[in-house]
């Protein structure tokens, strides 16, 4: 009989890798750090959108009144923890990819727990975004405006499935509307 939870290396039980952290403050390293150990636990091949998005509602209260008030929030969970058994299920095996970006493969000796393409971008978004407001490291309202930049990544699929409108909630954040992508010339092909 195989394990329920699949078995991680000893170097991967819950650390971040050196690259995942890098301009993160403490609170975001442990939601990534959160998001990789809840891809490993569900089977899923690559730490999504929808991972940091449920690690970071979990975790981080501002991020939690940006999204919505309490009925909002009790279905934006209750869609995240029904991920690994109900439709999220269509998701396993299956890379996120938006179009946006070349499909990447996990790097070699990372296995489970590797990013999605979007999932990276939404990280260096985060990052960006913090350097542009003239801090060192990203907190959660960066992580959170770097998830619903791609309108086809799965946290903004599981945020309008819950009634959370994604170009609403980028509004609350930066305050007039304009999510401003400091990469977009990386982040999009050009044929």
């Amino acid at each position: 009989m195989q394990p329920r939870i699949p078995r991680q290396p000893a170097q991967d039980q819950g650390t971040i890798h050196a690259d995942d952290d890098a301009g993160l403050g403490a609170e975001l390293a442990a939601v990534v750090a959160g998001a990789r150990r809840r891809a490993v636990r569900d089977g899923d091949r690559q730490v999504d959108t929808a991972h940091l998005l449920h690690s970071l509602i979990e975790s981080d209260p501002e991020v939690r009144a940006a999204v919505g008030d309490a009925p909002q929030l009790a279905r934006l969970l209750g869609y995240l923890v029904q991920r690994s058994i109900g439709y999220g299920l269509r998701w396993q095996g299956a890379v996120e990819d938006s179009g946006a970006l070349p499909v990447v493969r996990p790097a070699e000796g990372k296995g489970d727990g590797a990013w999605s393409p979007v999932a990276a971008a939404a990280l260096e978004y985060a990052r960006c975004r913090a350097r542009r407001r003239g801090a060192d490291r990203a907190d959660g309202a960066d992580l959170l405006a770097g998830l619903v930049v791609d309108p086809e990544s799965r946290a903004v699929e599981v945020l309008e499935r819950a009634g959370v409108a994604a170009r609403d909630l980028a509004v609350r954040i930066d305050g007039d509307g304009a999510v401003r992508d400091p990469g977009a010339g990386s982040r999009t092909s050009s044929g």
